[in-house]
């Protein structure tokens, strides 16, 4: 094991860079999609240059903030499982208190980028630190850390509607739970390749309460994410035909993650997780056509 007083700069920058997951973008991307369906739908198309690049910084401070205080979390029990014994915390490289020290960093950064935004979306923003925040933790004591998941991931979508001067409206919260429900689905799936080792260590998640139901239950959150997204785009008049062609090819896509994941192999379910990245691409296809 390293130790923080035995490793070179450029050991330390590395293991930074590892704690951020700035080697691993999945994460960003399953929140960059969403926050643009918001965005596009809210400014009935392109928005404004600046509240983009707003946007997507937002985006990217807080996913690395959320993941450092994940690992945070996490740093007792990440050892023991196969997927995250190389961390930087599990592996000592860098020490807990480091952590806690670029998470208030990265929130401090994202809490900057607000001040050339609407105040709205500053208030709005204190949901989205708390849900950053105690997510990690909700793994010890419920078996729906998944849901906590969903709602952070989703909290941009509100956020996206203030940031353009809008109240979050039905279309939002379609948005928003649609998002959840797709969220939930696809960290079950990522949460069923560590299961075995979860329930050595006594973590929790959905993976383990759905059982012998989990795929059974991921493809009905799918599906439920494809009606609700579906009901919002039927509303801002956008199914017709691209949002719908948009979402015909999720559900095939859906599908095809299914036949993939059946056989509950873990190396299976992490490529149907890491293949959700292109779900939030077509959606926003879908969007950004229908909208040009």
């Amino acid at each position: 094991m390293h130790t923080a007083q035995h490793t070179t700069w450029r050991e330390r920058l590395a293991a930074y860079y590892y704690l951020c997951r700035f080697d691993k973008p999945i994460g960003t991307e399953l929140v960059f999609w969403p926050t643009l369906w918001a965005l596009w739908i809210a400014s009935q198309g392109t928005p404004d240059l600046n509240i983009l690049l707003l946007m997507i910084l937002g985006v990217i401070f807080m996913r690395a903030a959320g993941c450092a205080i994940n690992d945070f979390a996490d740093r007792k029990v990440d050892g023991a499982v196969a997927r995250t014994k190389n961390r930087p915390l599990a592996t000592g490289i860098i020490q807990p208190i480091e952590a806690i020290w670029v998470f208030l960093i990265l929130v401090a950064a994202s809490a900057m980028l607000l001040l050339f935004l609407p105040i709205e979306t500053f208030y709005w923003s204190f949901g989205a630190l708390f849900l950053a925040f105690i997510y990690p933790f909700m793994k010890r004591y419920t078996h729906l850390p998944q849901v906590f998941l969903g709602a952070a991931f989703s909290w941009s979508i509100p956020m996206a509607y203030t940031a353009v001067g809008q109240t979050p409206d039905l279309t939002c919260w379609l948005l928003y739970f649609g998002n959840l429900a797709w969220t939930v689905a696809y960290d079950t799936q990522y949460a069923m390749t560590d299961r075995e080792d979860d329930l050595k260590i006594g973590v929790k998640s959905t993976a383990i309460l759905f059982g012998h139901y989990d795929i059974a239950t991921i493809a009905l959150l799918q599906f439920i994410s494809v009606l609700l997204i579906g009901f919002a785009l039927y509303i801002e008049h956008l199914l017709f035909p691209y949002g719908l062609l948009a979402l015909l090819v999720v559900l095939a896509d859906f599908i095809y993650q299914w036949l993939k994941t059946k056989d509950r192999n873990p190396q299976h379910c992490f490529w149907a997780f890491r293949h959700n990245r292109w779900i939030g691409l077509i959606i926003f296809m879908g969007i950004f056509i229908a909208l040009f």
